[in-house]
């Protein structure tokens, strides 16, 4: 009966043990969670650090679309043609530097040396640095849309009294963006990434604000986690309309 008795009790006590520990490692989790983003509303930094990082994509995306077009239309042209050769040789420089070197190598030199005589804005250098990166890139899938689009649409524009650059701009150009629309969205995602390193020059990202939540509270992760899950959320939802826009356009060409 003792020995059946104590065999209870040490059950009980282990029972206790468990749910203690178990109301201690989530009372450490509140407690950290409190201290990390409630405390001194440092889950403002977040925010500031979130708005920073979609304002810095949304611009360089805007510039690489613009850029990334231009180059596509000389390098396609000259394929073409034959006509743009200078144009066309500078291109391939800029795509072959951006394209053969890491985005952080260009930040850097982009802000300590082509920029370091000059006080600027790093949000600013950082908007430049990934906007010229993603160009390339953009670059490359415009090109291969337009190289996608038959030689007889260009003989269509011909034997309506389209010129080359009519012909482009109203005829090859809307169906090389339909065609490419999707790889567009995907760099956009990968952009939206990439911004995760703006911080090596001082910009106050979302990356950024984690450390500096860190660097106060001395505590690794519970900022980084929230991070990741910021942006794991964005790329998931974005990942998400690029599959339903995928899905649309695929609906639209069996019609």
């Amino acid at each position: 009966m003792l020995t059946t008795m104590s065999a209870e009790a040490m059950q009980t006590v282990e029972a206790t043990a468990e749910v203690s520990g178990i109301q201690a490692f989530f009372s450490d989790i509140a407690s950290s969670f409190h201290q990390n983003f409630i405390q001194d509303d440092r889950w403002l930094m977040l925010v500031k650090g979130l708005r920073t990082t979609l304002l810095i994509t949304l611009l360089a995306l805007l510039m690489g679309l613009v850029l990334g077009f231009l180059v596509a239309i000389i390098r396609s042209t000259h394929d073409k043609t034959g006509k743009l050769k200078i144009l066309n040789f500078f291109s391939k420089i800029y795509l072959t530097v951006i394209r053969g070197t890491p985005v952080m190598v260009q930040l850097l030199i982009i802000y300590f040396v082509i920029f370091a005589p000059v006080k600027i804005n790093p949000t600013i250098v950082a908007v430049l640095a990934f906007g010229l990166n993603s160009g390339a890139y953009v670059a490359e899938i415009v090109r291969s849309g337009i190289m996608s689009i038959d030689n007889g649409q260009f003989e269509a524009g011909a034997s309506l009294g389209f010129g080359y650059a009519q012909t482009m701009i109203f005829i090859i150009l809307p169906q090389a963006f339909k065609n490419i629309l999707p790889a567009l969205a995907n760099e956009f995602i990968v952009l939206l990434k990439e911004t995760s390193i703006a911080g090596y020059i001082g910009v106050k990202d979302l990356t950024k604000a984690g450390d500096s939540i860190q660097s106060v509270t001395y505590e690794a992760f519970m900022p980084l986690i929230a991070v990741a899950i910021i942006y794991l959320v964005m790329v998931m939802g974005l990942t998400k309309l690029v599959g339903m826009l995928e899905r649309r356009l695929a609906k639209n060409d069996k019609r």
